[in-house]
C-alpha cells in the first residue's frame, strides 16, 4: 500500500474515532433533552429539532478539537481563526442532512418515538452527514499548505 493511502486511511481512522466522542457525547445529550433518559424527565420533548441542534453544537466542539489537535495536525491553520468559522459553517451545512431526516420522520411519518427519532437523525443522518463532512473539512478547513513551486525545479 502507498504512503498515501497509508495516510489517507490514518487520517479517516482517527476522523472516526473523534467524531464517535462527539457522536456519543451528541446522542446521550439529545436523548436526555429531547427524551429525558437519565434525569426522567424531558425537557425538550416537544422540540427535539432543537435538542437535536443544540446536543450537536456540543459535539461539534469536541469535533473541532480533535480534529485540529489529532486528526490533522500536520495541517496547520490556514485560516486566522484556526480554521474555526469554516468548520462552523461546514458542520452546520452537514447538520441539515440528520436534522431533514429527524423532521421526515416526526413530521411527514409521524413517527414519535425514541427508536424512530434516533434511526432517522443518529443513524442515517449521521452516516450521510460523516461522508460530507470528512471531505469538506479536508478540501476547506485543514487543507494542506501551499508547497512553493521553486523555478529551477519547474524547468527540469
Amino acid at each position: 500500500m502507498s504512503d498515501r493511502w497509508q495516510r489517507i486511511l490514518g487520517e479517516v481512522g482517527r476522523f472516526f474515532a473523534v467524531a464517535q466522542l462527539a457522536t456519543w457525547v451528541s446522542f446521550v445529550l439529545f436523548n436526555v433533552l429531547a427524551h429525558g433518559w437519565i434525569v426522567g424527565g424531558s425537557l425538550m420533548r416537544d422540540q427535539p429539532i432543537w435538542a437535536y441542534v443544540l446536543a450537536n453544537c456540543v459535539g461539534m466542539v469536541i469535533s473541532y478539537h480533535g480534529a485540529r489537535g489529532w486528526v490533522f495536525p500536520h495541517r496547520p491553520p490556514q485560516q486566522a481563526d484556526g480554521g474555526w468559522t469554516a468548520y462552523v459553517i461546514i458542520n452546520l451545512l452537514a447538520m441539515v442532512l440528520p436534522v431533514g431526516c429527524l423532521a421526515l420522520t416526526r413530521h411527514v411519518l409521524e413517527m414519535d418515538s425514541v427508536l424512530a427519532d434516533n434511526l432517522s437523525a443518529n443513524g442515517v443522518g449521521l452516516v450521510l452527514a460523516f461522508v460530507a463532512r470528512f471531505y469538506l473539512f479536508k478540501r476547506f478547513v485543514f487543507r494542506r499548505p501551499v508547497e512553493p513551486v521553486h523555478p529551477v525545479a519547474a524547468s527540469l
